[in-house]
């Protein structure tokens, strides 16, 4: 297990990382390339992908836009959301996504959500061989809750190959992951990286003045953004970003990343003008004072215990 992963060469992982889940799809291959160029530019080199992303065009396109430089990223990409974390799914994706990115080796490998039908001693197995015969480095999860990861862990022993890397949702408007996820991830040594720190997009204060997006455009994330406290903590973070002469997306990212399990976020976006404000929250200061503002700008979660005259 490992909190610090490296590129191939040895560079520490960026603070941030980029999701490409936007490539080949609303990104066309230019904007795709401009916006690789920006996160290279920002000194971001941890790219996050997925064997289902676009129908396999995303992997396609990062794998042309790293070739020149491939030693010095940490490539990550996922498999198993379609198809199950049996041993032959997770390789034959692997192996698709191996080949769609150029690559004889990936990084990070994800599976990509939990799969309830397969025993994951056969997965956590399967990481290790995948580890012993160099076609990965970093065993990792993603969309598990805590108890599942802690399962993952016990089932990893056997093999000696435990959860290096997880990638749950985090963001001002979804704080589920304070409660257990991100206390295990700091326990564990394992990695958080997490995705949507801009909640879909709400948190960039567009929806508010008429902007379109996904939250428009699919069922599932008009559906996961819906609750109406969520768009009051997006307005009332726009206007503090106003205050401060800043963007609600940089204060977003920044706040997503300032929590103490000090998780990396993954940044995304259509084109290079849209991620910028995102970008920005790499050099932006957040401050204690600063970060308690925001965080009051949205219900904390309950703590996982019921024996509240004991929390802290």
């Amino acid at each position: 297990m490992t909190k610090n992963p490296t590129s191939p060469d040895g560079t520490p992982a960026s603070r941030f990382a980029f999701g490409t889940m936007q490539f080949g799809g609303r990104a066309d291959e230019v904007q795709s390339a401009e916006m690789y160029a920006a996160c290279r530019g920002a000194g971001i080199n941890h790219f996050d992908t997925a064997w289902v992303y676009t129908g396999g065009r995303a992997e396609q396109i990062l794998g042309r836009l790293i070739r020149a430089e491939r030693d010095s990223l940490l490539i990550a990409t996922k498999a198993g959301y379609q198809g199950g974390a049996g041993a032959a799914n997770l390789r034959a994706q692997l192996d698709d996504s191996r080949r769609r990115l150029g690559l004889d080796m990936v990084d990070v490998f994800y599976l990509h959500r939990f799969d309830p039908d397969t025993d994951l001693r056969e997965t956590m197995e399967c990481f290790a061989a995948l580890k012993d015969e160099g076609l990965i480095r970093y065993a990792a999860l993603s969309n598990f809750a805590a108890w599942q990861v802690m399962k993952a862990q016990m089932a990893g022993l056997a093999c000696g190959t435990g959860v290096d890397i997880l990638q749950p949702m985090y963001s001002l408007v979804k704080r589920q992951a304070e409660v257990e996820i991100l206390p295990m991830c700091a326990d564990q040594g394992i990695a958080a990286v997490p995705y949507s720190p801009l909640g879909g997009g709400l948190l960039t204060g567009k929806y508010a003045t008429g902007g379109s997006g996904r939250i428009t455009e699919d069922d599932g994330y008009r559906t996961r953004y819906g609750p109406a406290f969520m768009h009051e903590a997006a307005r009332r973070l726009s206007a503090l970003a106003a205050a401060r002469g800043t963007d609600p997306a940089t204060l977003a990212v920044a706040w997503a990343a300032a929590h103490p399990a000090a998780p990396v976020p993954i940044l995304s976006a259509r084109n290079a003008r849209q991620l910028q404000p995102s970008l920005a929250a790499l050099d932006f200061k957040m401050d204690p004072e600063l970060y308690c503002t925001i965080e009051a700008l949205s219900p904390r979660p309950a703590p996982a215990t019921d024996r509240l005259e004991e929390q802290k």
